[in-house]
């Protein structure tokens, strides 16, 4: 059996990125223990052991650390009390002046990033490195992905599903397509699962939409080596959707602004055929002449 674990990068509607990812890393039933274990040692080494690994919040700069003299001289108590000092100070000057929008989005921002104060840019980069390189080394796993241009989406005469509900269709035709194809390889019933993140706005659709799959199937394909619906988990105890959001992270980077630091490290685990890449797809305009694009089965 797999377990397809599923998250998604960016706002699926609306213009603060120009593209919508959903991906999901399916891994053996007799592999995710060991999995787990290896991601717990790589977070242990960075002070990370009891804490989510968010790829958007960690890559980003911290302008405090930038502001502390020798911060990377300093020990990791010493670096997170002395940020926690200074983004204390902003936030009672944001209450003084009465900026209340400034003040709740530098909240939200200290809330999502304080367990990572302790690390610096270069340190954080380097453990989203590390893990993405275990996701790569994973040589049983496979990754599945639908990379949405959201533009090219609207300007389509009709659209009728959302970002999030086209990208999950694909996801789960390509992940039914690789069980079956599995299975007959292996000369036996091959079955999966699907366990997504926990998101209130989309849960009921998506569990509609997959029993509507295990009714009908999909435009392409019937749903037969799929279980049940997704299982809804919090990604904040589950280390491999957590590895699922890093793989969002790295998809959506290479689409939007063309980094592949992370990207070719997991490049290989995407489901391929002798054709080609069928993992992953980028839904965009004719010809664009991509990795992907020019890959993809």
């Amino acid at each position: 059996m797999y377990i397809n674990y599923m998250d998604e990068s960016g706002v699926p509607e609306n213009a603060s990125s120009s593209h919508f990812v959903l991906v999901g890393l399916a891994v053996r039933d007799i592999d995710w223990k060991e999995y787990e274990r290896e991601v717990t040692n790589c977070k242990q080494r960075f002070g990370l052991a009891d804490t989510e690994v968010h790829a958007s919040w960690m890559a980003r700069r911290y302008l405090e650390q930038e502001r502390i003299p020798d911060f990377d001289q300093l020990a990791w108590q010493d670096r997170q009390q002395a940020v926690d000092r200074l983004r204390k100070d902003h936030l009672l000057r944001l209450a003084a002046y009465g900026r209340k929008s400034q003040l709740k989005g530098a909240q939200n921002n200290y809330r999502r990033t304080k367990a990572y104060t302790h690390l610096s840019l270069t340190q954080r980069r380097q453990v989203l490195r590390q893990l993405a390189d275990l996701v790569g080394s994973w040589t049983n796993s496979r990754l599945f992905a639908e990379a949405i241009d959201k533009q090219y989406l609207y300007a389509q005469k009709a659209v009728p599903r959302s970002p999030f509900e086209h990208a999950f269709t694909e996801v789960v035709q390509r992940y039914e397509y690789f069980l079956r194809h599995r299975g007959n390889a292996l000369n036996q019933s091959l079955l999966g699962m699907i366990v997504q993140d926990n998101n209130a706005t989309v849960a009921k659709k998506l569990t509609e939409m997959m029993l509507r799959f295990h009714r009908q199937g999909t435009r392409w394909t019937d749903i037969d080596h799929i279980l049940e619906t997704p299982l809804f988990v919090d990604s904040s105890l589950t280390s491999m959707v957590q590895m699922s959001d890093l793989c969002g992270y790295a998809i959506r980077r290479y689409f939007e602004n063309g980094e592949t630091d992370l990207f070719d490290r997991i490049y290989s685990r995407f489901d391929r055929t002798a054709k080609g890449v069928g993992g992953i797809r980028h839904y965009t305009a004719p010809g664009c002449g991509c990795r992907v694009c020019t890959d993809h089965t």
